[in-house]
C-alpha cells in the first residue's frame, strides 16, 4: 500500500530535475508531469490534473501519480492529421441535434481508434511509469480537459475514466480513449452551447495508482441542493466510487451539521457494487440491500475535516471524491461546486433579497451600474435622517455580479417583520412564501424592542411632509397627478444642466472628473424628491385598489375578475404612451410608399445602420428620430447604467417597427387596444357596481358607489406607477450619454480599450483613473467583462439568500405536478409556448405565450403579438403585469424556473385569474423549439 508520514503529508519537492517530466523534442513544454512538479499548469494539466498537483503540493494525502499533458493530445492529434478533419465534422453540427451530435462524436472517436501514438509520447508515458508504479500495480487513467472543472463551468464528468489499468500497453490505450472522449455528444454540445471553441480545447489525462476501497464517495463542503455552507454532505458505497458517480447505486447519505454538531444519516441499499477483477478491469455487480451503513461517525467526522482543510486551501467550497483502504482516507479529486450562488458578505444571519428580481431584470449589472444605482436607492435614507451611503454600510452589496439588498434587520423587527411579507408579494410574490417559510425558524422571529427614536422622528419627518398632500389626491386626484409630474420635469432639467456643464471644459480629464461629480449629485439627488412626491400619488391608489380587490373578494369569483378588468387601460402610463408612440411612428412609416418599402425589404440591422448614416427614406428618419428623441434612453435591462439604449443601437426599435408596420387591421392596432381596454374597464366598473348592489344587504348600495369612487380615482393615481423609474432611466440616459463620450476620450488616450469599459469601472476609479498605468485598468476591464459573462451563463438567480448560503429560488409552487404562479391578468390563453431571453432577438408570432424571466418596458413591443405572458419573477404592479392588464393579456408571475419547465413549442394553457399552468401537448415542434436556442439558449442568461 502507499507510505505517508504520521501525518499523511507528502514531502515538497527540492527542485532536483524529476525524471518523471519528460520533455518533447523541440524544446515543448513536458509531455509529463509528476503530482508535485513546480511545472504544472491549467493548460497542460487541465483541471482534474491541476487539482492534483495542488492538492499533492499542499500535502494532502493523495495516490501517487503523473499527468500527461495536454501537449501528448496535441502531438497526437498533429501526427494523425487530425486537426483539420476534427473541424470539418464538427462545424455546423446543430448543439440541439442529439442524433447529429452522435454521428459526429462516432467519426471521430474512430478516427482516435485508428490512430498511432507518436514514439515520443509513448517513451515519456513510459519513463514516468516505470518511475512511478510497479509493473503489475492497478490504475486508474482520468481524462483531464483544459475546460474542464474550472471555477465557471460545470464541465466535470464529461470525459471517459478507465479503473484497475494494469500494464503500460492497457494505459497506452486508455490514454487514446480519453483523449477521443474529448468529443464525446455531450462535450461537442457542451462546448457549443457555452461559447467554448472546440479548436481550443485539449485533453490531458491523469494516471495515477488505484486505491482497493473498501468504501468511497462524494463529499460536498457545502449543501449543493440548498446552499447552506453550515453543512457537509457526504454519499458513500462500498467497493470503488465509480457505480456512485454514474448514479448507479443508491448511497448512503450525510448531512453534518456543523453548528450543532448533528448527523443526519440516512441508509442507502448499496445493492449495486464496483470491483477489481484480477489482470484489470472492473465489474459492476448486484448484492442484497446492505443495512450496515459504509462509514462510522468517527470517519465521518475524518472526512468533514478533510473537506474543511480542502476548501480552506481553495477559499471556496468544494466537492471531493475519496476513497478508504486499511482505515486511511484518501483523496482522489477536488473541484469548485460550481452550482451554489455566492453569498453576499455580512455574515451567518444576514437575509438578501434580490433588487433584479423586483426589476424583472436577472442579468449581472456592470460595476458603474451597481453604483449608480447604489446612489440612487441611498437617497432613500434622507427621508428619515442624515444619508446613508447602504453600499458603505453593508446594506447594498454584490453578489454574483447582481446586487442584493439586506433586510435581515427588518425581519427581526416587530413591526417590520409584519408589513415586509405582505409588502413584497406584491413585486415578487415569492418573496412573501419565502419570508414565511423563514418565520417558522426560530432564528428568524420578529425580536422584540421597540423603534429607536431616531427612528420614529424620522417617520414622524416624512409622514409630516407626505400625509397632508393625501386629501389632495382623493379630491382632485389629476391635479396631484400633474403636480407629480411638474416635479420630475424639473428634476431632468436639473440633471440635464449639470451635464452640460460637466461636458464644456476642453480638457478630457477635467470633463471626466466634473462627468463623475454631475453622476453622484444627479443620482443621490433623484429619490428624496421623487419618493416625496410619489407616496401621495401612489400610496391612496394602492390603498384603494386593495381595498377594491377585497370588496370583491367577499362577493364572489365573477366580482374578483371584474376588479381585475378594471384595471386594463389606465391612463398616464408612461410606458403605455412609449409604445402608443411607437405605433404612431409605424403609422407614419405606412404612409411613405418608400418609408413601407424599406421597412418591409430590409433586415433590422441594415435599417438601424441607415438610420444613424441619416439614409433612410425621409419620413420614415424623422419619424424614428422623433421618437428616440423622446424615449431613445430605453433599452433592455435600463437601470443598469451600462447597458446601451435604444438611441445608440436601435435595432431593436427597428425590429418592433417592422411588426407594427405589419398591422392592417385597426382593431388590431395598440391604439385600438388601449382604448378597448379602457372602454372594458368602463363597463366593469359599472358590471362590478351592479353586482355589489345585487348581492343585497343594508349596506349594499353604500359598497357599491364606495367602489365606484374608489375605481375612479385609482384609476387615475395608479397610472403613474410607471413615472418613477422613467424620470431615473432618464436621468440615467443623461449620466450615460456624458460617461460614454468620457469613454470615448479614454480610449483615444489609450486608456481603455473602448467607450463601453468606462461602464466596468467604480465611480471613485473614475477619480484616480491617471493615477495606474493603462495596461492596469485595461486589465481590470478584461477580468471584469470575463466575470460578468461567466456570471450572465447563469440558469437560475436565488430570489433570497439567506447569510449561511442557503438559496432560495421558489416562486408560487406546484400542486400535483402542475405548474402554478401569481394571477396578474384576467383570462384564459390557449397557444404555443415561445421562451425569450432577449427581446432584442426575437419576433412573436400571433397568440404565442411569451415565457421569459422577466420584463421591463423595453419588452413591451412584444406585448402586441402575445397570446398570454409567463414570467419567473414579478408581482401584482411590476411592469409586465400592469401591461398585460392593459392589454387585455392572461398573465401568471413568479413561476419558478419557467423559462427551463417550459419549451418553444408546447401547447399550454394559461388562467390569468387562478394562475395555473397545464401543459396540453408535450410535442415540440422541431422548427420552434431550434428558435429557443437563437433566442437565448443555455447561457443567455
Amino acid at each position: 500500500m502507499f507510505t505517508h508520514d504520521k501525518a499523511g503529508r507528502v514531502g515538497a519537492s527540492d527542485g532536483a530535475a524529476d525524471p518523471r517530466e519528460s520533455t518533447a523534442a523541440g524544446g515543448r513544454s513536458a509531455l509529463t508531469l509528476s503530482f508535485d512538479s513546480p511545472a504544472a499548469t491549467l493548460e497542460s494539466c487541465g483541471g482534474k490534473g491541476i487539482n492534483l498537483v495542488r492538492l499533492t503540493r499542499a500535502g494532502f494525502r493523495v495516490p501517487p501519480g503523473f499527468v500527461v499533458s495536454a501537449d501528448a493530445y496535441r502531438l497526437f492529434v498533429a501526427a494523425n492529421d487530425l486537426t483539420t478533419r476534427l473541424g470539418d465534422i464538427v462545424a455546423g453540427v446543430d448543439p440541439g441535434d442529439a442524433a447529429a451530435l452522435e454521428a459526429a462524436s462516432g467519426l471521430i472517436r474512430r478516427a482516435f481508434a485508428d490512430g498511432a501514438i507518436p514514439a515520443e509520447v509513448v517513451e515519456a508515458v513510459r519513463a514516468a511509469w516505470e518511475q512511478t508504479f510497479e509493473p503489475d500495480s492497478a490504475l486508474a487513467v482520468r481524462s483531464s480537459a483544459t475546460a474542464e472543472d474550472l471555477p465557471d463551468l460545470s464541465f466535470a464528468g464529461q470525459q471517459d475514466t478507465f479503473l484497475n489499468v494494469v500494464g503500460l500497453d492497457a494505459v497506452m490505450e486508455a490514454l487514446v480513449s480519453c483523449w477521443s472522449s474529448l468529443w464525446t455528444a455531450r462535450a461537442i454540445g457542451y462546448r457549443a452551447r457555452n461559447g467554448i471553441p472546440h479548436d481550443g480545447v485539449a485533453l490531458a489525462a491523469v494516471v495515477q495508482l488505484l486505491v482497493p476501497a473498501r468504501a468511497s464517495g462524494v463529499l460536498f463542503t457545502a449543501n449543493p441542493l440548498t446552499g447552506a455552507r453550515t453543512e457537509t454532505v457526504i454519499d458513500a458505497t462500498w467497493g470503488l466510487g465509480e457505480a456512485l458517480v454514474s448514479g448507479q447505486v443508491e448511497p448512503d447519505h450525510f448531512v453534518v451539521h456543523s453548528e450543532s454538531g448533528r448527523i443526519s444519516r440516512s441508509v442507502g441499499a448499496k445493492a449495486v457494487v464496483t470491483s477489481a477483477l484480477p489482470g484489470g478491469g472492473v465489474t459492476i455487480s448486484a448484492r442484497v440491500p446492505d443495512p450496515e451503513l459504509s462509514l462510522t461517525d468517527a470517519q465521518v467526522w475524518e472526512l468533514v475535516a478533510l473537506g474543511r482543510s480542502v476548501a480552506d486551501e481553495y477559499g471556496t467550497p468544494q466537492d471531493l471524491e475519496w476513497a478508504i483502504a486499511d482505515a486511511t482516507i484518501y483523496l482522489l479529486q477536488a473541484r469548485a461546486i460550481t452550482s451554489l450562488y455566492p453569498v453576499p458578505t455580512g455574515g451567518s444571519e444576514a437575509l438578501w433579497f434580490s433588487f433584479g428580481a423586483i426589476q424583472g431584470m436577472l442579468q449581472p449589472i456592470t460595476p458603474l451600474g451597481r453604483d449608480a444605482i447604489s446612489m440612487m436607492l441611498s437617497g432613500v435614507t434622507e427621508l428619515v435622517g442624515p444619508r446613508v451611503d447602504l453600499a458603505r454600510a453593508g446594506y447594498l452589496t454584490p453578489a454574483g455580479e447582481r446586487l442584493w439588498i439586506r433586510i435581515d434587520g427588518i425581519v427581526h423587527h416587530r413591526l417590520g417583520g409584519r408589513i415586509l411579507p405582505r409588502v413584497l408579494p406584491m413585486l415578487e410574490p415569492s418573496f412573501g412564501e419565502i419570508l414565511a417559510g423563514l418565520a417558522r425558524e426560530a432564528g428568524w422571529a420578529p425580536r422584540p424592542g421597540r423603534p429607536s427614536w431616531a427612528t420614529v422622528r424620522g417617520l414622524a419627518r416624512l409622514a409630516a411632509q407626505v400625509v397632508p398632500q393625501i386629501p389632495g389626491a382623493l379630491l382632485a386626484p389629476a391635479r396631484r397627478r400633474r403636480g407629480m409630474d411638474a416635479r420630475m420635469t424639473a428634476l431632468l432639467a436639473d440633471a440635464q444642466r449639470r451635464e452640460a456643464e460637466a461636458g464644456a471644459d476642453d480638457d478630457p480629464w477635467v470633463r471626466l472628473a466634473a462627468r463623475a461629480r454631475a453622476m453622484r449629485a444627479t443620482l443621490e439627488g433623484l429619490f428624496p424628491v421623487v419618493v416625496r412626491a410619489f407616496i401621495p400619488v401612489i400610496g391612496p391608489g394602492m390603498a384603494m385598489m386593495v381595498r377594491v380587490k377585497a370588496t370583491a373578494h367577499e362577493a364572489g369569483d365573477e366580482a374578483q375578475v371584474l376588479a381585475m378588468e378594471v384595471l386594463r387601460g389606465l391612463p398616464g402610463n408612461v410606458t403605455t404612451e412609449m409604445d402608443l408612440a411607437l405605433w404612431r411612428t409605424a403609422a407614419d412609416i405606412q404612409a411613405e410608399p418608400a418609408s413601407l418599402r424599406a421597412f418591409e425589404e430590409l433586415e433590422a440591422a441594415e435599417l438601424a445602420d441607415r438610420f444613424a448614416a441619416g439614409q433612410l427614406p425621409t419620413q420614415a428618419q424623422g419619424a424614428v428620430a422623433a421618437f428616440l428623441a423622446e424615449y431613445g434612453m430605453r433599452g433592455v435591462g435600463e437601470i443598469d447604467l451600462g447597458v446601451p439604449r435604444w438611441r445608440e443601437n436601435p435595432i431593436d426599435v427597428m425590429r418592433s417597427l417592422q411588426s407594427y408596420t405589419q398591422i392592417r387591421d385597426p382593431e388590431q392596432a395598440p391604439d385600438a387596444v388601449f382604448a378597448r381596454g379602457a372602454a372594458r374597464a368602463a363597463r366593469a366598473k359599472d358590471e362590478l357596481s351592479a353586482l355589489l348592489i345585487s348581492s343585497g344587504g343594508g349596506r349594499a348600495r353604500g359598497r357599491a358607489a364606495r367602489a365606484r369612487f374608489m375605481i375612479g380615482r385609482m384609476r387615475t393615481l395608479l397610472g403613474a406607477r410607471e413615472t418613477p423609474k422613467f424620470t431615473m432611466i432618464r436621468a440615467l440616459g443623461l449620466v450615460r450619454e456624458g460617461l460614454l463620450a468620457s469613454g470615448g476620450d479614454l480610449m483615444r488616450a489609450g486608456v481603455l480599450d473602448r467607450a463601453e469599459d468606462v461602464f466596468f469601472l467604480h465611480v471613485d476609479e473614475l477619480e484616480r483613473l491617471r493615477a495606474e498605468p493603462a495596461e492596469v485598468w485595461r486589465s481590470v476591464v478584461a477580468a471584469r467583462r470575463d466575470l460578468a459573462d461567466r456570471e450572465r451563463r447563469r440558469r437560475q438567480v436565488p430570489r433570497v439568500i439567506a447569510g449561511d448560503g442557503r438559496a432560495f429560488y421558489e416562486g408560487v409552487g406546484s400542486v400535483d405536478g402542475a405548474m402554478s404562479g401569481s394571477p396578474v391578468s384576467p383570462g384564459i390563453a390557449e397557444g404555443l409556448v415561445r421562451v425569450v431571453f432577449d427581446p432584442q432577438t426575437t419576433h412573436l408570432l400571433p397568440g404565442e405565450i411569451l415565457v421569459c424571466p422577466g420584463t421591463d418596458p423595453a419588452w413591451t413591443p412584444l406585448f402586441l403579438s402575445a397570446g398570454g405572458l409567463i414570467t419567473e419573477v414579478g408581482g401584482m404592479m411590476t411592469h409586465g403585469s400592469v401591461v398585460a392588464r392593459e392589454y387585455g393579456i392572461p398573465a401568471v408571475v413568479g413561476v419558478h424556473q419557467a423559462t427551463t419547465r417550459l419549451h418553444t413549442g408546447q401547447r399550454i394553457r394559461l388562467d390569468g385569474m387562478t394562475g395555473t399552468i397545464e401543459i396540453l401537448d408535450q410535442a415540440l415542434d422541431p422548427a420552434l423549439q431550434a428558435s429557443e436556442v437563437v433566442d437565448g439558449g443555455a447561457g443567455a442568461r
